[in-house]
């Protein structure tokens, strides 16, 4: 075999051996995501007011830092368990309390802004996974009311009722979460159990990746009236 035939097959080799280190990077990066699922805290002393927080009237959700929402979910990327997280902070919506009582609530999630560590990987998410074009918000609204009575600066355990919209699909869905008063605000915090099917979202399938059935929506919401 004369050199150059040789040194070409070798190159040939170097660049297949790099496509199969290098292709699965780009969907996203060999590692789990870092990224606490969200849970709170009671309130430390110095922010936690001297007074019981009067719960009645109607709220609207912070944005910013303190409000975001987003998916988790497992996977296996090149034969590696990966965690991966995706967040967002423009998160809208507001409630209705009625005495001690919520009885209406609706939060607003702009899909388009969903981020992870990796642009291909929200590339796909915004056009493959999810048609976000077309449903770009994920909308989740209670409906059935929850006792608030007792709220407090210390974090206390509640489910809510409701329904969550999107990809275009609808599903009633029951959603663990905990409640803490802090700064004069409601803080809430929790996930939705989510098999991907029921919201016809598209899980990727590209040979050296593996998406689970099912994740979670996460999110933290503050409110202030």
């Amino acid at each position: 075999m004369k050199p150059k035939i040789i040194v070409g097959a070798v190159i040939a080799i170097v660049i297949l051996v790099a496509a199969a280190l290098v292709i699965p990077r780009i969907y996203a990066a060999n590692e789990s995501s870092d990224i606490a699922a969200p849970t709170l805290a009671s309130a430390p002393a110095d922010r936690a007011g001297g007074e019981a927080l009067d719960v009645n009237g109607q709220w609207e959700v912070v944005e910013g830092a303190d409000s975001y929402a987003g998916y988790r979910v497992d996977e296996v990327l090149s034969g590696e368990n990966v965690t991966v997280v995706g967040r967002t902070n423009t998160v809208t919506g507001e409630a209705t309390v009625e005495g001690d009582s919520l009885t209406t609530a609706a939060v607003d999630v702009d899909l388009v802004s969903v981020a992870t560590d990796s642009d291909r990987r929200d590339n796909y998410f915004r056009t493959i996974a999810i048609d976000t074009a077309a449903h770009p918000a994920a909308i989740f609204t209670v409906t059935q009311p929850v006792d608030l009575a007792g709220v407090s600066t210390t974090a206390s355990d509640i489910t809510l009722q409701g329904e969550l919209s999107m990809n275009g699909q609808t599903r009633s869905v029951e959603v663990p979460a905990q409640l803490v008063a802090q700064d004069g605000t409601l803080v809430i915090a929790g996930y939705i159990p989510v098999t991907w099917a029921d919201f016809g979202v598209e899980a990727p399938s590209l040979g050296f990746v593996e998406v689970e059935k099912a994740g979670a929506i996460e999110f933290q919401v503050a409110l202030e009236k």
